[in-house]
């Protein structure tokens, strides 16, 4: 599970940099969860072209953030946002819990999906 969710970063990230069909195979398969099989006979290629085309693409992602390390630097603001969240809504008192909550409202979409204060 961890690797797919790494993998689906990479791809928002870095997606555009592929080519089509390293992005329909990636897409394909992370998405809609097709089989090797699948995939080929979707595209018209062959079961190894497509694990080809699937294992070059996540090379080229990985390289891709070893060079840029955006996803990293992505998560490290997320867990950053949330702890700010976490410090505000300690701050709350019966006479700022109004203000308190104005600001979560703005902080928490920031965080992501997925993410609670």
């Amino acid at each position: 599970m961890e690797r797919f969710l790494y993998l689906t970063a990479l791809f928002s990230l870095y997606g555009s940099l592929l080519t089509e069909k390293q992005q329909e195979c990636l897409r394909l398969h992370l998405f809609e969860d097709f089989s090797l099989s699948e995939i080929g006979e979707e595209l018209g290629i062959s079961r190894q072209a497509v694990y080809d085309n699937i294992h070059r693409s996540e090379k080229a992602m990985e390289g891709y953030e070893a060079r840029l390390g955006l996803a990293r630097r992505y998560q490290a603001e997320r867990d950053e946002l949330q702890g700010i969240a976490r410090a505000v809504k300690n701050l709350r008192t019966p006479a700022n819990s109004r203000a308190v909550d104005d600001v979560l409202d703005r902080l928490v979409p920031l965080m992501g999906p997925g993410r609670e204060v």
